[in-house]
């Protein structure tokens, strides 16, 4: 009888976000359009990439990937807000919370991993630009975007399916906007320590990335500022500037949110924090992309000029 009392909670109730009385539908358009940016602004390079031969190599390669991960990435939760701010009853099964919170940190994670992959691109091919043709063929690309999502997929499941195991009896309110790991294990009925365990596990997983990747642009920029030309710096630092903003606006947002340990927050700056690298990241993606680029926004135009004749002729 104690075991079934224990697994009483079926469901979880979002305290985050504002009443319909408060403005829940001045939240909700913005929120929206935000959205609408995201899945079309990440799907366009992903086919102008696709569609244009001249950006068939691995940079571009990886971007397009990465803007196709952000696209999921921000589905994975966004949808539900929007839901949840014209709702009056803000919940989410505990079947839903998981997955949301399963698919939510695998894409982040595939992310992160793929960062860290284009920051290495980055390194070979200006590092050792004579043997970056050889190294970085379309065989290994291909291999290190699927390794990514494979390695991003697999890493977090052990912890979902624990997660899944845990005795959830008490409050089921969770102080945030979507289903996250502390908040959620702050509400099971087992030893706190956990939560300690967890948040050192992703922290230590998080450094190591940050690490990596801030190595390999420290050295891109020594080498960088070693080219005698003008001209031949602002080239080399053009390819990979755009990574760089990436970098340190995913990183930035995360190393906040995870990066604190016993470090409380109020409730506005842990939604303000978290908003920032679920809506806000994915929404500068194709941004930076676009306007930092040239060869991306020619290819931009070329995608929209061919559905502008595509549409023409279907009339």
């Amino acid at each position: 009888m104690e075991n079934a009392s224990l697994s009483t909670v079926t469901e979880f109730i979002f305290i985050g976000f504002p009443q319909l009385h408060e403005g829940g539908f001045l939240y909700f358009f913005p929120l929206l359009f935000i959205y609408i940016f995201i899945v079309t602004g990440n799907l366009m390079i992903f086919f102008a990439v696709r569609i244009d031969i001249r950006l068939h190599n691995p940079m571009y390669n990886f971007i397009s990937f990465f803007s196709f991960l952000e696209m999921w990435y921000a589905t994975a939760t966004i949808p539900k807000m929007l839901s949840n701010l014209i709702s009056k009853q803000k919940t989410i099964s505990f079947i839903g919370c998981l997955l949301q919170m399963y698919f939510f940190h695998s894409l982040g994670n595939t992310e992160g991993v793929l960062l860290t992959v284009m920051a290495i691109d980055r390194y070979i091919a200006i590092c050792s630009p004579l043997h970056y043709p050889t190294i970085m063929t379309p065989r290994l690309c291909a291999q290190l975007s699927a390794g990514s999502c494979v390695f991003g997929f697999l890493i977090l499941l052990p912890e979902i399916v624990w997660i899944s195991t845990l005795p959830f009896c008490g409050p089921n309110q969770i102080y945030q906007v979507f289903c996250d790991f502390s908040p959620l294990l702050s509400l099971a009925c087992t030893d706190a320590s956990v939560i300690l365990v967890q948040d050192v596990i992703h922290a230590l997983a998080i450094l190591t990335t940050v690490l990596i990747i801030s190595l390999s642009y420290i050295r891109i920029i020594i080498v960088i500022s070693g080219i005698p030309s003008v001209e031949g710096r602002k080239k080399a630092f053009s390819t990979c500037s755009a990574h760089i903003a990436v970098f340190l606006l995913f990183f930035g947002s995360v190393g906040l949110m995870y990066l604190r340990f016993s470090a409380t927050y109020t409730l506005f700056w842990d939604t303000a924090i978290a908003l920032t690298f679920s809506v806000l990241a994915p929404f500068f993606n194709p941004i930076i992309y676009s306007l930092r680029n040239k060869d991306m926004k020619e290819a931009i135009k070329k995608l929209l000029c061919s559905q502008k004749v595509f549409t023409i002729s279907e009339r």
